[in-house]
């Protein structure tokens, strides 16, 4: 009997103690889903807010005070749009029912329209297979997690009031924790800033496509424009597939309850509006930075949605950046890195001497 190598004995050792590793976390990081997001809220609040700090401290404003002005102005915005969407939200919940019996109605009248035309189209297979019903119940079931996910909205704030008070002051810990006042981080600040101008100009482009939408659905007169603009802004953080996962169910609001050509009207405005936005704006002011193929952000907005709810889908993006970034750190993970990557591989070239290391280890 052949042995096997002890190289390759303790690589499968460590492959599988990883593994076992890598389960562990997940369902930890899944059983504390709550207490995850709430973080994972408050640092991406703080995140938008820390080069507000930043800017003022650099206007000698002292720390606490520019917190506070920032507080103060995150504070007033939420307290503006949360009445009107909750508002909506629950109203949208209440009315779902009505909704389900118009929606069954439109799918009979349909089924006898087609009929008479000379096709013999049964009304189970719309039921089954076409069922606009299941989308909208699952739009109610969405927007409900995400308000009870944002009811610890005093506890978010706090945590972000306390990340923002020692954004400054971080580098300089971790200098004394390294024992090295003059150490430096080029690599870290470098992703520091690239993350922070990612989310504020996805931030600030989410916004006015949620304005855009909801203003031109209440031209439309399409019922809870304030509901479907606030979907399209919250979606508009997935890229690709989020736009389009936000039109359907504003489409099939305008087709229930105004007829078609008003849900043509309402799909004529979205394309638009994420035209203009998606495929213009973002990327004259975003530039190439993202770095992920197209089938990683479809994976990373499905693997993180599993395991963090709507949240986790909303901030994919910035998760599977994150663990780009601590892949490329490594040289034994640098390989997922490469795999995660959209086009630049020649970051990731090795030297001679080091590819030759490698292929010894």
């Amino acid at each position: 009997m052949l042995k096997k190598e002890p190289n390759n004995y303790h690589r499968e050792i460590h492959f599988l103690i990883g593994t076992a590793a890598l389960v562990i976390i997940l369902a930890g990081i899944n059983l504390a889903q709550s207490v995850v997001v709430l973080f994972l809220i408050a640092f991406f609040l703080a995140l938008l807010g820390s080069p507000s700090v930043l800017w003022l401290k650099k206007k000698h404003i002292p720390s606490g005070i520019a917190v506070l002005i920032v507080m103060t102005t995150m504070i007033s915005i939420l307290i503006l749009f949360s009445a009107q969407i909750g508002s909506s939200i629950s109203n949208f919940t209440d009315e779902l029912p009505l909704l389900q019996i118009r929606i069954k109605e439109q799918i009979s009248d349909l089924v006898i329209l087609l009929s008479g035309k000379g096709f013999a189209v049964s009304e189970k297979i719309f039921l089954e297979y076409i069922n606009p019903e299941s989308i909208m119940r699952l739009t109610a079931v969405l927007l409900s997690g995400l308000s009870s996910v944002l009811s610890d909205t005093t506890l978010i704030l706090l945590t972000v009031t306390f990340i923002l008070l020692e954004v400054s002051n971080f580098p300089v810990k971790l200098r004394a924790v390294l024992g090295d006042p003059k150490q430096a981080f080029p690599e870290f600040t470098k992703f520091a800033n690239d993350m922070k101008r990612y989310m504020v100009i996805k931030t600030m482009l989410s916004i006015s496509t949620g304005v855009l939408i909801g203003l031109w659905l209440l031209i439309l007169g399409v019922d809870y424009p304030i509901l479907w603009g606030f979907l399209a802004f919250l979606l508009n953080y997935i890229p690709n597939i989020g736009s389009i996962i936000a039109a359907i169910p504003a489409i099939l609001m305008a087709l229930i309850l105004n007829g078609v050509g008003s849900a043509v009207l309402t799909m004529s405005g979205y394309l638009v509006i994420n035209l203009i936005v998606g495929n213009l704006i973002e990327p004259k002011l975003m530039g190439k930075r993202l770095g992920l193929s197209t089938l990683v952000v479809f994976v990373s907005m499905i693997f993180w949605g599993s395991l963090l709810g709507i949240i986790g889908a909303i901030l994919s993006i910035p998760l599977t950046m994150t663990l780009k970034f601590a892949f490329e750190r490594n040289d034994r993970t640098r390989w997922i890195a490469m795999l995660l990557e959209s086009e630049n591989f020649s970051k990731y070239s090795v030297p001679t001497s080091d590819k030759q290391k490698q292929n010894n280890y």
